[in-house]
Parts: structure tokens; C-alpha cells; sequence
């Protein structure tokens, strides 16, 4: 590892702009700023989800997720860098596959919710999407490898599995849309 923190601020970017990786100075509203940015916001909702009371095969999925998630921020704060790649893909799907192996086929839209666990799962599920979305805005002006879209979406997808686990495994259940209820 490179330089450690010896000194929290540095007072340069006080002017807008921010150093990527490689030593770049790029403004802080830029897009792989923002890219980076929110992958460290799905960290973050992951960690909210993982203070939580969960189940042991969550607790050690979504803890592996966090540092390939740092990982992904790295790859993105350091143009041209790989950290990401597909066998963390292919992983993220065996977990998606054995997690939802037990749960029942969907019949009806689900609603955030379920528990506090469950509810944070989904909220960190649409942070993922919102990753992706920032990740595809990117690329369409700067070199972004393909593992990092490819592992938002299929962690989207997890998260949704895991925040159906996490509902069916508080006393809350899932929380499943009744289109009929809507008055018009």
C-alpha cells in the first residue's frame, strides 16, 4: 500500500477539485468522481445493513461484497487500474442462486420493507443501481471496463435476494404490492 493518511485534510480541494488515483486533479462534481463517490455510498448502506442482526451466510456475503466494493472504488479512482473481475461475478451469482434456491416464486411486486435489515437492503440495492447508472454514465466518455458494470448489476440483483431472505428471516415478511388498494 502507497502513502497512508497522515493528515485528514489537505485543504487542496478546496477548490473544487480532487486528485484522482494516479495524481490527476479532476473536479469533484466529474463523472468517475462520481462514479467512486457512489460505489462508496453502497459500501456505506452495505454497512448499515451489516450492523444489523442477519443471518451468519448473509453477514459473510455482504462483508466480501464491501472490500471488492473498495476494491471497485479503486478501480474507478485509478483510470486504467483492474480489481474487479469476472470470477467476483460469477460469484456474486452462485450466492444469488443458493439465496433465493429457498425462497418462493415471486407472484406479486415487492415493496422496500420487511424489517429494518431488509428495509436497508433494499435501500442499499437501489444505491447499487444508482452505482451502475453512474458507472454506464462514464463510460460513455471515459475507458471503463465492462467486470464493473457487470458487478453493480448482479449486486443489485443479490441485494434484492438478500432483502427478501432478510424479510422472511425477521417477523416483519416480505411486503408484497397490492395494486387493488390504489383508489383512483
Amino acid at each position: 500500500m502507497g502513502n497512508r493518511l497522515s493528515k485528514i485534510y489537505t485543504r487542496t480541494g478546496d477548490d473544487g477539485s480532487t486528485g484522482l488515483g494516479d495524481g490527476t486533479r479532476v473536479g469533484k462534481d466529474s463523472a468517475r468522481v462520481d462514479a467512486y463517490g457512489t460505489v462508496d455510498e453502497l459500501n456505506s448502506a452495505l454497512g448499515v445493513v451489516l450492523a444489523c442482526e442477519i443471518p451468519d451466510a448473509v453477514r459473510a456475503s455482504l462483508t466480501r461484497v464491501q472490500h471488492e466494493l473498495f476494491n471497485l472504488g479503486g478501480e474507478l479512482c485509478i483510470p486504467g487500474m483492474a480489481m474487479v473481475h469476472d470470477a467476483d461475478i460469477e460469484r456474486l451469482e452462485q450466492e444469488l442462486d443458493a439465496f433465493n434456491a429457498d425462497l418462493p416464486v415471486l407472484k406479486e411486486f415487492i415493496l422496500p420493507g420487511g424489517g429494518i435489515a431488509a428495509a436497508h437492503g433494499h435501500l442499499a440495492r437501489t444505491i447499487a443501481r444508482r452505482a451502475e447508472r453512474s458507472v454506464i454514465h462514464l463510460s460513455r466518455t471515459e475507458s471503463v471496463r465492462g467486470e464493473a458494470v457487470r458487478y453493480l448489476n448482479r449486486l443489485s440483483d443479490l441485494l434484492f435476494v438478500i432483502s427478501r431472505v432478510l424479510a422472511r428471516a425477521s417477523e416483519h415478511g416480505e411486503v408484497l404490492w397490492q395494486h387493488e388498494r390504489i383508489k383512483r
